[in-house]
């Protein structure tokens, strides 16, 4: 059984995501960022990250605003959100700019398979896997990584000035290992959540429709942002993945 402890933190955990999400919305809408696709990174990772990601918004985010970085070229000087941002910092949007597609990715794949169990089974649940959560975190990475390349396509193709095939290519490039290893720490914390802490230690199943559950994915979220870290920082350092 859930304690009603842990009921309460999960509905003020994901309460506290939505408000800070809200707070990143309104935000964008008085002044966008300049690369229209990371007005839709920031919200998603306001959902998991809540008051971490609102501090990483105001810090960091608003120096690619379309004011800040419009006033920088007129003025020819250097782009705001590169000659003030920490190396350490730019590796940190390059793992949110990750993890929002994963974010996104995953409440659609985990929703749509409640609604539509049988996905579950056409991926392997009952034939391959015994437990469902293995089938369903199949459908997590496909959708993840669609949303992924996706948000990776639009952030490339116009900073490099590329193809539409050029930029696919090298969205791909970008995200693949990004993504498959921010998939790593998600799937190992909802594993540990999933076995251990609801099947084993409160003896009650871990199940979608529930606030705990999505608690337990902004945490597992964290996770994957820690284990994304340091390969988004060779991937920069490497210059598959752009500086943002």
């Amino acid at each position: 059984m859930v304690p009603t402890w842990l009921h309460i933190l999960s509905i003020v955990a994901i309460a506290t995501g939505f408000v800070c999400a809200a707070i990143v919305v309104v935000d964008e809408w008085r002044d966008p960022q300049h690369m229209w696709i990371m007005n839709l990174v920031w919200p998603p990772v306001a959902l998991f990250a809540g008051p971490l990601a609102l501090a990483g918004y105001f810090v960091w985010g608003r120096l690619a605003t379309d004011s800040r970085m419009k006033a920088a070229m007129e003025a020819d000087e250097p782009m705001p959100n590169i000659a003030r941002s920490s190396f350490a910092a730019m590796v940190g949007k390059g793992s949110a700019h990750c993890g929002a597609g994963c974010a996104l990715g995953d409440i659609v794949a985990e929703w749509f398979a409640f609604f539509v169990p049988a996905v579950a089974l056409w991926l392997g649940w009952k034939s391959v896997f015994p437990d469902k959560i293995f089938a369903v975190w199949i459908l997590d990475f496909i959708v993840a990584f669609c949303f992924g390349i996706a948000f990776q396509y639009f952030s490339i193709k116009p900073m490099r000035d590329l193809t539409p095939r050029q930029g696919l290519v090298q969205a791909v490039k970008a995200d693949t290992l990004s993504l498959a290893s921010w998939q790593v720490g998600m799937y190992g914390f909802m594993a540990i959540a999933h076995f251990w802490i609801f099947a084993h230690v409160l003896g009650t199943r871990l199940e979608v429709a529930s606030v705990e559950f999505w608690f337990m994915m902004q945490i597992a979220m964290l996770c994957g942002f820690a284990t994304s870290y340091p390969i988004n920082w060779w991937l920069l350092k490497a210059g598959v993945k752009e500086k943002m």
